[in-house]
């Protein structure tokens, strides 16, 4: 009978429960700190990495700067919003601004400044990575700004909704399941991106990320409206007359409570544990170990397995409200470090290239784990703030969601540093990445032109089809002729002392190449004009026999330049593969298999001419681009490497972080206790200034 009152007692009265509009306008802006700001995180330094032949550890250097940014933006912007006062609230305009802003930023993110003609501005390779890597830091500093105005104080927002105990964790619950609802769909931007139709034939998943994030930005601008009207600040019209406060003194006022400090240390740690190998258990062990180097299939597994992490996290939003309220939330937040402990555990068997799809085991352990951490962890803030109220009469959320966030964002930061230098000490090399990437494009451009033309099937085509075929390709192959020649021109200029490879030879066959490529990308330039003349000239009423003659003379020119590019490719990522070979000591098996192939290839290439039939040229190229796939592959040593610290990191961290949370004092019955003296304190308040009866709501 005791247990039957206790248990009333500490249920959740009817007039704390959050509408269930409510609950879907605030879980809704969940999208953008769970899934938008993940993106960023993972996505710019894998794409950096694989697409644009980045450095790793320098994409960890400058993806760790924003989160030091962080350091300043996240407690301004919280301070900020604690002491606004607007006819909309003190939460609600920075909603609107943050949302919008986030669109904007997420598009702009991803139109890094690529390609030979903005490479040729530079004197060096080495410039022009420094020129992409400073646009990726600028711009990520835009996005992750834009981020903190919205979500600080969308979780501020969150805790001075209500001030119930389980009323609180359902709302933060809404906020993790909707956010895990439209992350479902975002391991897929990374698919969508590797599609011919936003990256183009030659293109790469960086340049389909541009126009991917076109449809994201779709999405959150009405949403930025939506929170905007719906959302409402209840306790208000107490805080409108709350005296302001000093920036120092409200952070280190949050920055001394003992709870606050050890829930903070407890979710920054297994952050930190998480996000040093995220990037590596997410992509590259998916990629380069569970799927042999094949980018496609790792991709479509990695998408498949982010999608099962995203329908589990929202799952596990039913059992967290069920176990929360009979364990409560430290003994709840303890389960989920187990689970993470255990996830980690099975990735010992699970990382298995003839059962790929074992990767869904730990994923599932994870991802219930991780739910119950970030949903636990606002929540447990918002009950410090209430213990913080009733000990000063203020109400404080802006300064200690800020703090908290910052510090798992600074343990995010810490860890994309560490993390890039992880995949530096794992030997993981790039470089080879970015070289295959380049040579498979344009072996596909090729592919992608004998398509549209026809194959042998090319004469099929009416009169009037076949001279509009010829006349768009012959432009446009003209115009790729030219461009190539011009950086073909200061490449061939650039000094070769700065040539990175170790090989003697290198420096004087590759100006030799150059030499050679130029000479015939002007000769086919100097064709294909003449070409022009005369198909400007041709019309509907041409003979058949005059269009037959001058397709016959077109094709091999609109493929010329592009089988230059194919064979300079090859032949630079032969030099890269020999080079790698002799610093080696460990691998020479690996880089004598992956000689033998480029080299096959090189032949191949080197056989192939413009002017074969259309049918044979295609069979080619298809033999060429099945070669291709294996020389993704990397060493043994790196694939190993990369298993034991994705696995070891995150187990040590998740264990030291039980110290911290049972450390935390803070019990669900004093919490109660907090919330009806908060109560009753507020009723005598209003009593005595004459206001009325009715409390003033948190």
């Amino acid at each position: 009978m005791k247990e039957q009152e206790k248990n009333m007692h500490l249920a959740t009265k009817p007039e704390d429960r959050i509408p269930f509009s409510l609950l879907a306008a605030y879980g809704s802006g969940g999208i953008i700190p769970i899934a938008l700001f993940n993106i960023a995180g993972m996505l710019i330094g894998l794409m950096g990495n694989i697409s644009l032949g980045l450095s790793a550890f320098w994409l960890g250097v400058i993806m760790i700067i924003p989160r030091l940014w962080d350091a300043l933006s996240d407690p301004i912007i919280g301070h900020l919003s604690d002491n606004t006062r607007t006819r909309w609230g003190r939460r609600r305009p920075f909603l609107l601004i943050g949302g919008l802003s986030v669109a904007v930023t997420f598009v702009i993110m991803w139109w890094i400044p690529k390609g030979d003609m903005v490479r040729v501005w530079f004197p060096s390779e080495s410039g022009f990575q420094w020129f992409q890597l400073s646009y990726i830091l600028f711009t990520l500093l835009l996005f992750f700004t834009a981020c903190n105005v919205f979500e600080i104080p969308h979780g501020a927002l969150g805790m001075e909704m209500t001030t119930d105990y389980h009323a609180r964790t359902r709302l933060f619950s809404a906020k993790s399941f909707v956010g895990n609802l439209f992350a479902m769909s975002t391991p897929w931007l990374f698919v969508l991106a590797n599609m011919e139709v936003f990256k183009g034939p030659g293109g790469n998943a960086a340049d389909g990320m541009r126009y991917v994030s076109l449809l994201i930005a779709v999405i959150l601008i009405p949403l930025s409206s939506w929170w905007f009207f719906k959302l409402h600040e209840p306790g208000f019209v107490k805080v409108a007359k709350q005296q302001k406060t000093p920036f120092w003194e409200d952070m280190k006022h949050a920055a001394t409570n003992k709870n606050f400090i050890m829930l903070t240390l407890t979710i920054f740690t297994l952050a930190m544990g998480f996000n040093f190998v995220q990037l590596l258990g997410s992509y590259y062990i998916a990629f380069y170990y569970v799927c042999g180097g094949d980018i496609v299939a790792g991709s479509s597994l990695s998408a498949i397995n982010g999608t099962i992490w995203a329908i589990t996290g929202v799952l596990a939003v039913f059992p967290l409200n069920w176990i929360s309220p009979k364990l409560g939330k430290r003994n709840t937040l303890t389960i989920s470090i187990l689970l993470m402990c255990l996830a980690q555990l099975s990735k010992i068997v699970c990382y298995n290239p003839t059962y790929p799809y074992l990767l869904i085991i730990p994923t599932v352990l994870l991802s219930i784990g991780m739910l119950f951490l970030f949903t636990l962890g606002p929540s447990m803030v918002g009950d410090i703030c209430d213990e913080d109220e009733l000990k000063t009469g203020r109400r404080s959320e802006g300064s200690f969601y800020a703090i908290f966030w910052w510090f798992i964002k600074l343990g995010t930061a810490f860890a994309s540093l560490v993390g890039g230098a992880l995949i530096v000490f794992t030997m993981f090399d790039q470089v080879q990445g970015t070289k295959v990437d380049k040579l498979q494009g344009s072996i596909r451009e090729m592919q992608s032109d004998i398509q549209y033309l026809g194959g042998d099937q090319v004469y099929s085509n009416t009169n009037t089809e076949l001279l509009e075929k010829t006349k768009i390709k012959s432009t446009e192959a003209l115009k790729e002729s030219k461009e190539y020649a011009t950086y073909l021109e200061k490449e061939s200029l650039k000094k070769q002392d700065e040539m990175e490879l170790n090989l003697p030879e290198y420096p004087s066959q590759k100006k030799s190449l150059l030499l050679n490529t130029l000479s015939k990308t002007k000769s086919t330039i100097g064709e294909l004009e003449q070409l022009q003349l005369s198909l400007n000239k041709s019309g509907p009423q041409t003979e058949a026999s005059q269009i037959k003659t001058m397709v016959e003379e077109a094709i091999p020119l609109t493929l010329q330049t592009k089988l230059e590019k194919a064979r300079m490719n090859s032949f630079e990522l032969l030099s890269h593969l020999e080079d790698k070979s002799l610093k080696t000591q460990n691998s020479k098996e690996h880089y004598k298999n992956l000689m033998q192939n480029i080299t096959g290839i090189n032949k191949r290439l080197t056989n192939i001419n413009a002017t074969m039939s259309l049918e044979l040229i295609d069979k080619e190229l298809g033999t060429i681009e099945k070669e291709i796939k294996p020389l993704t592959l990397q060493t043994p040593y790196t694939l190993l490497m990369m298993r034991v610290v994705e696995i070891g990191l995150p187990l040590l961290l998740s264990i030291f972080s039980i110290f911290f949370v049972l450390r935390y004092s803070l019990t669900e019955k004093r919490s109660h206790e907090i919330k009806d003296l908060l109560k009753q304190r507020n009723l005598d308040r209003s009593n005595d200034e004459g206001i009325g009866t009715e409390p003033v709501i948190i």
